[in-house]
């Protein structure tokens, strides 16, 4: 900006006052110096100029310094407004070329997300105010994308005086130099969002787990190729994000879909049992054993299947989505310190790898909750199967990379799960291929699941009415127990009728597991069959 006339005029008479001033002083010097020194006019003038010269060299010195330090002013983040008028007043004198994004390009320099020579062209960018933030659409400059800005998401949020949990991105899918970036007013899920209704649920394209932080549903594309290690401290609400997947499951796949359940909580998947091909509630591993071992074979057929059609030339076949869930994953693989406890947590640890890394190419899903996300709770070779990770509220970054993995804070822009409200249940980061989402999970109520679960059992009740008619002991045990109006028989009732007579009950129960081709659960009474078990067990893909 130029100078006005008047301040012009000061300038003048200013510059010749000091012009007398200097005159004065350098006649008063020489004739001191002479004086006092008793040498030529010459020398005297040349001692003077360099005595000058120097005062002028020291009296700019320390003005310069003195005027930086009062501008600097306290260190601290600069607010939205403080930005631009920065950058305003440093581009002021820069006519040439397009105009900049003041804000914009601030915290885009700051950060390093730019080089400084760079901008953010005020016409490749708008800020849209919302309801619960602010929505920057902008476009990097050449040679800068979208992952520019991405790995430096928290130093940019801090530019804004917020943290990395308020802020949430978007890629183009046109263009890698345009970024949305969305900056929450207020903390994340400050006012919880409603659960989705069914028909939001069966439009999502996936299976959904959760709000992300816009109130948007979030979750995965599918679970019949990646397995899901969720985690958290006890009181987060990792079983409430397990029963709202589950509850998904049956929305968006129906009968379509076979469910093992190991509750290590004892109670906290109980209403999932009907709709279980097998169900257990304990904290025992050999239970663990007994399941996988009879899962493990439905997995090696289903590669028989894959290596027959690929032998004949023939698409390989779509199976049925498998889940294997287990709740408080981490009680099973700790032993009691004897020899046999130690080895019966071995195999559990092989069979589990073993699941966990076959049944990504035949459709079968493992899912394991734990409350003890160190590094002991579960085995690192298991740890290691699990392409999705949920990570809830933990007290330490080790624990966070024992949920999400060791090097999860070198992946661009992770969310450090330390840094979440323990106080909102449900609140987790999702980090799925190489991308880190905050999300909350879906908190249904008991009659929304109770639906859900009996949708499927009259789904799977029609479906087994329009099978052919069969002989099977399984069909046979169904049509029993339907026709004398029972919900359930006892393992020694059902050995009665299908003459299964041996003196010991543990080779009586094994034997009807083969006959049935199902094994029993807990029921009133003792050991058995449940009707809607049995049934499960009929239409599923085994």
């Amino acid at each position: 900006m130029g100078k006005t006339k008047q301040s012009e005029s000061e300038d003048m008479y200013a510059h010749t006052a000091g012009a007398v001033g200097v005159l004065v002083m350098v006649f008063a010097g020489l004739t001191a110096i002479k004086v006092r020194l008793g040498v030529p006019w010459p020398v005297a003038v040349l001692l003077t100029v360099g005595a000058l010269v120097l005062l002028g060299y020291a009296a700019w010195w320390a003005k310069t310094r003195i005027v930086r330090l009062w501008r600097k002013g306290p260190v601290e983040a600069p607010s939205s407004t403080a930005v631009v008028q920065e950058f305003s007043a440093e581009s002021a004198d820069e006519a040439e070329g397009p105009a900049a994004h003041a804000e914009l390009t601030t915290v885009m320099v700051r950060s390093g997300a730019i080089g400084r020579d760079q901008i953010i062209r005020a016409d490749e960018a708008s800020v849209t105010d919302l309801r619960n933030g602010a929505l920057y659409d902008f476009q990097m400059p050449e040679g800068r994308t979208y992952e520019h800005v991405e790995k430096n998401l928290s130093t940019i949020a801090g530019m804004f005086r917020v943290t990395r949990l308020h802020m949430k991105l978007e890629r183009s899918r046109e263009n890698e130099r345009r970024v949305q970036m969305l900056k929450l007013h207020e903390p994340p899920f400050t006012r919880p969002f409603a659960a989705p209704t069914r028909g939001e649920i069966e439009a999502f394209s996936g299976v959904p787990l959760g709000h992300d932080i816009t109130g948007e549903l979030i979750g995965v594309k599918t679970l019949d190729k990646a397995s899901m290690l969720i985690a958290g401290m006890t009181q987060t609400g990792k079983s409430t994000l397990g029963t709202g997947l589950l509850t998904s499951l049956l929305i968006t796949h129906g009968n379509e879909f076979d469910s093992y359940l190991l509750d290590g909580k004892l109670c906290a998947l109980t209403s999932f049992e009907p709709v279980a091909v097998r169900y257990e509630a304990s904290d025992d591993p050999a239970v663990l054993e007994s399941m996988l071992d009879e899962v493990l074979p439905i997995v090696e057929r289903r590669y028989e299947k894959i290596q027959e059609a690929k032998r004949n030339r023939k698409p390989i076949p779509k199976f049925r989505l498998g889940v294997f869930l287990v709740d408080e994953a981490a009680d099973f693989f700790v032993d009691n310190g004897t020899a046999k406890s130690k080895e019966l947590v071995r195999r559990v640890e092989e069979k589990s790898r073993k699941l966990a890394a076959k049944g990504l190419e035949c459709g079968f899903s493992v899912i394991f909750l734990t409350q003890r996300p160190d590094k002991d709770a579960i085995p690192v070779k298991v740890r290691a199967q699990f392409q999705y990770r949920i990570c809830l509220y933990v007290d330490s970054e080790g624990a966070a990379k024992v949920a999400l993995g060791d090097s999860y804070f070198t992946t661009n822009a992770p969310i450090p799960p330390q840094h979440l409200n323990p106080d909102i249940k449900g609140q987790a980061v999702l980090f799925a291929n190489g991308r880190s989402t905050l999300m909350r999970g879906f908190h249904f109520e008991d009659t929304f699941m109770w639906e859900a679960i009996d949708g499927v059992i009259e789904q799977r009740k029609a479906k087994f009415a329009e099978m052919p008619v069969s002989t099977s002991p399984l069909a046979q045990a169904i049509e029993l127990m339907r026709s004398n109006g029972v919900q359930h028989m006892t393992t020694a009732e059902l050995a009665a009728v299908f003459n299964v007579v041996e003196a010991d009950a543990g080779k009586v129960g094994k034997e009807l597991k083969e006959l049935l081709g199902a094994s029993p659960g807990r029921i009133p009474g003792g050991r058995g069959y449940r009707l809607a078990n049995l049934i499960a067990a009929s239409t599923s893909d085994t």
